[in-house]
Formats: C-alpha cells, sequence, structure tokens
C-alpha cells in the first residue's frame, strides 16, 4: 500500500488544498492529512478547529485520514507509516521553497520522497491569507473554501 502525508497549516482549508487531496488520492491508496501546528505563524483557527474544517469536507473519504501533529514533518511521516510527502506548487516562485525543503527532508530521512503536484488552473491563485483577507474585509469567499470555512470564517470575523 502506498501511502503518503499532505501537511500543511490549512488556516484556513480551500479548495485547492481539496483539490489536492483528491487528485493525491488517484495515485496513492491513502492519503494522511496532517494538520501541523503553527509555531511560526498566528493562525485564525486553532489547530482542532482546523482540524473539524478539513473533516467536514473529506473527512468520509475513503483512504484519506486527518490527524494533528507537531514537530518534524519527516517524524511524523514515518510514524504515519507514509513513504511519500505530497506538497501542491502553485507558482514558479513556490519552487525555490518547496525544493529546499524537500532536499532538507531527503538529508533528514532519505527513504522518503517528496510528490509534487501542480493545481488545477482554477485554483492556481488561491492563497490563505488572501482569502483570509477578503473575507476580513466582507468579501465573499464561496467557492474559494468549503461551505463549512465559510460560515466559520464570517463568524469568527463578525467577533
Amino acid at each position: 500500500m502506498r501511502s503518503g502525508v499532505f501537511p500543511g497549516t490549512f488556516d484556513p482549508v480551500t479548495e485547492g488544498h481539496l483539490d489536492l487531496i483528491h487528485r493525491s488520492r488517484k495515485v496513492l491508496d491513502r492519503v494522511v492529512i496532517g494538520v501541523a501546528e503553527a509555531h511560526h505563524k498566528d493562525t485564525l483557527f486553532d489547530l482542532e478547529e482546523r482540524k473539524r474544517l478539513i473533516e467536514s469536507s473529506v473527512g468520509n473519504l475513503d483512504g484519506v485520514q486527518i490527524v494533528t501533529f507537531r514537530g518534524l514533518l519527516v517524524d511524523f511521516v514515518l510514524e504515519q507509516n507514509a513513504e511519500v510527502i505530497i506538497r501542491g506548487l502553485r507558482f514558479v516562485s513556490d519552487f525555490e521553497y518547496e525544493f529546499q525543503l524537500a532536499l532538507m527532508n531527503r538529508r533528514l530521512k532519505p527513504e522518503l520522497e517528496t510528490l509534487f503536484f501542480m493545481p488545477s488552473a482554477k485554483y492556481s491563485y488561491l492563497n490563505s491569507s488572501v482569502i483570509k483577507e477578503v473575507a476580513r474585509l466582507g468579501g465573499d469567499v464561496s467557492g474559494l473554501v468549503p461551505p463549512a470555512v465559510v460560515e466559520a470564517m464570517r463568524k469568527r470575523y463578525a467577533e
């Protein structure tokens, strides 16, 4: 069984993330969505909220598991009995950063591979930070994030 981990902070999960989950599931038997603690940045939603929002969208998808984690990604991947790290590349500017991460992960755990997916064209511009800014300013983010996320953001920004 080929397993992969799709890591991220998912703050919030977007339709672009969901697209990558569905597409990676086509080539892997099992996909673990690793919801990372965001120690390096402030998040709109806490760790458990981010996990619940993903579960509301893909929690019943066969072969997909959603798990929170802290610490090194490569350690988490091995704990999940996975061989592949799944990453998305939207723009050329993503490549340099993702390339550095992939090389460091390979140095730490040579047995792991990184599998890059290009986004579907309709999601190539999506970015969680931009989506949060649009929602914060009262813009409509329907179709960019799952309905549960639209509602959660509406409530959060109304506070």
